[in-house]
């Protein structure tokens, strides 16, 4: 995430946070992430210098026009400063800053197959019990992963894959060796 990303995510929510709207205004601007990812051509049309600014704002009025008045005031201000590729990193930005305040910690558990309801939920109280933190889970199947789990959170890995074991007992057994 750039500087850039974080200067403008932040002052977003900021205002949404003056007002009270920063869930409304996450829903609204992960739906606007999403679209505009599912249509590469659109941002592309967003970001074509040739197509003036006033044009791709009122593109991005009509296409956000029942979404809250500040996101697509804030989609225009990004179209305006040829910045609307810096959305993601906005969200993310956005994001960092609403689950510090409300003591979020977002966590992706990979796994080779997916977890059961009971594991998932054994897994989620154990994390909260561990960080004292509300865990947002993201799980991810990956064949490539034997056996086991790898959890991802707030840039800690915590790897109990069997891969992971392996790769520790051959260093075991590299370093013993020398």
């Amino acid at each position: 995430m750039t500087e850039l990303a974080k200067r403008y995510g932040g002052s977003l929510y900021d205002l949404a946070a003056e007002e009270a709207l920063t869930d409304r205004l996450l829903q609204e601007l992960q739906t606007a992430v999403d679209s505009i990812k599912a249509e590469p051509q659109y941002l592309r049309l967003l970001a074509t210098p040739s197509v003036p600014k006033q044009e791709r704002c009122d593109l991005l009025a009509k296409a956000f026009e029942g979404a809250h008045p500040y996101l697509v005031n804030f989609l225009k201000l990004l179209c305006e400063e040829d910045l609307i590729a810096e959305l993601p990193g906005c969200l993310r930005a956005y994001r960092d800053r609403y689950n510090a305040d409300y003591d979020i910690l977002e966590v992706t558990a990979v796994s080779a197959v997916a977890l059961t309801a009971a594991n998932r939920e054994k897994l989620l109280a154990k994390l909260q019990n561990m960080t004292g933190k509300n865990i947002v889970l993201t799980e991810t199947v990956d064949p490539t992963v034997l056996g086991g789990i790898r959890l991802d959170m707030g840039g800690t890995r915590l790897d109990g894959t069997v891969q992971r074991h392996l790769e520790r007992l051959r260093e075991e057994i590299d370093g013993a060796t020398l």
